[in-house]
């Protein structure tokens, strides 16, 4: 199993692309930690599948994400996952309350996940951060305007990230899928009705929005040994949106 005796955390980690990425290492044979803010879903996640464990953290946080890696001796794979988003709205209608939650949680939350599992992964010699970010980062929607800066953001951090800790053997990637059936899909779609849907489906060669397996999948591969020469890169799950 490619990824027995390795500890992955996971941001996010109890539903939507985190909950899929989450099962997908599990099977994968990985030791998995579920950091989630719901602890609902997080605790009956880890109940399902056995040897994964869930810790409440909020990653936006600095003080929490420090008693988080209290818990943590060693890393082997840091997956910032988790994400949020404003609901399309003209770019001067979204309160700075808006604003400042979804760099919170898009972009700030990064920057302490890393900080604090960077030296870790320096101790150990190796390491592999991957961002879930977005094809908003890529090629932005009209009304999106401060989600898909959060997500370009995080896609330059990984580029500038990958050459900083290409010394240090950690290598660091990103995903950009395109929308999914998420929990997140309703707000991006201003709205889950068919004509969102065909809207937007309309906008992917593939015909199809993306699933948490999708993504997963891709988050497995960048992670593995197999892509052990690939750093920096924001490799697209995105059916062609992107084209």
């Amino acid at each position: 199993m490619p990824f027995s005796q390795q500890t992955v955390l996971v941001t996010g980690g109890a539903s939507g692309f985190g909950e899929g990425i989450t099962r997908e290492f599990h099977a994968r044979g990985a030791s998995v930690l579920i950091i989630d803010i719901n602890r609902e879903l997080g605790e009956a996640l880890a109940q399902d599948l056995p040897g994964a464990r869930f810790v409440f953290c909020d990653i936006s946080d600095a003080s929490s994400v420090a008693r988080l890696f209290t818990q943590i001796e060693t890393l082997d794979i840091l997956i910032n996952n988790a994400g949020v988003t404003h609901d399309p709205q003209p770019a001067e209608d979204i309160s700075e309350d808006e604003f400042d939650r979804v760099f919170k949680v898009n972009s700030k939350s990064v920057y302490l996940m890393c900080k604090a599992a960077i030296p870790l992964m320096k101790s150990a010699g190796k390491g592999v951060i991957l961002n879930i970010a977005s094809t908003a980062g890529v090629s932005p929607r009209p009304n999106l305007s401060w989600y898909s800066a959060s997500k370009g953001w995080m896609i330059t951090a990984t580029k500038s990230l990958a050459i900083e800790l290409a010394p240090a053997n950690i290598r660091v990637n990103a995903l950009n899928p395109v929308a999914g059936e998420t929990p997140l899909l309703k707000s991006f779609m201003g709205g889950d009705t068919p004509e969102n849907r065909s809207r937007f489906l309309n906008t992917i060669p593939l015909g199809r929005f993306s699933t948490p397996t999708d993504i997963a999948k891709a988050a497995c591969f960048l992670c593995s040994d197999e892509a052990s020469m690939i750093t920096g890169v924001a490799l697209e799950v995105d059916g062609g949106r992107c084209i």
